[in-house]
């Protein structure tokens, strides 16, 4: 007879439920049921993200927003350089010449919290929106494309590219 761990067998359907429904990227609003920008909306956000291509965005945008406000190791060239790729480089060096902002954050100021979701993948690639909000209660999607066989972030835009 085999035994099970009936701690870990109720783990492990709870799990593949939230999986399953989607429930793994919860915005943080949804989590905590405080506002952005209200008392500790500050701190940086706790990984929202359900598959590696997801992560990856949340991971990256963790480390550029530190990067941007001075809080972290490198300098948001830096950042960009490790997780994006050179052509999209070019293409956010021209959107911020045009734009006169940010071109990660699609703005001039630095979001307080964010949500993460991977919402489609096809043909080796990874759709991932993700939901700045801002101190003053708006929010913003930005849309990142993620090439899964490196992980690579290959395009950022304000609409999703497929």
């Amino acid at each position: 007879m085999k035994r099970t761990n009936p701690l870990r067998a109720a783990l492990a359907g709870a799990t593949a439920l939230l999986a399953a429904g989607g429930l793994l990227a919860l915005p943080a609003q949804a989590a905590s049921a405080v506002p952005p920008g209200v008392a500790g909306g500050t701190a940086a956000a706790p990984v929202r993200a359900g598959t590696p291509a997801a992560h990856q965005v949340v991971t990256f945008f963790e480390e550029y927003r530190r990067a941007v406000l001075g809080t972290g190791d490198e300098l948001p060239s830096e950042v960009r350089e490790r997780f994006l790729t050179p052509a999209l480089e070019s293409r956010l060096d021209a959107w911020a010449r045009q734009h006169d902002a940010d071109p990660v954050f699609r703005a001039q100021n630095v979001p307080v919290d964010w949500s993460v979701q991977q919402v489609k993948e096809e043909y080796g690639f990874a759709s991932v929106r993700l939901t700045e909000f801002w101190a003053g209660g708006g929010s913003q999607e930005v849309w990142f494309t993620v090439r899964l066989r490196d992980l690579k972030i290959v395009e950022l835009n304000d609409r999703p590219a497929f």
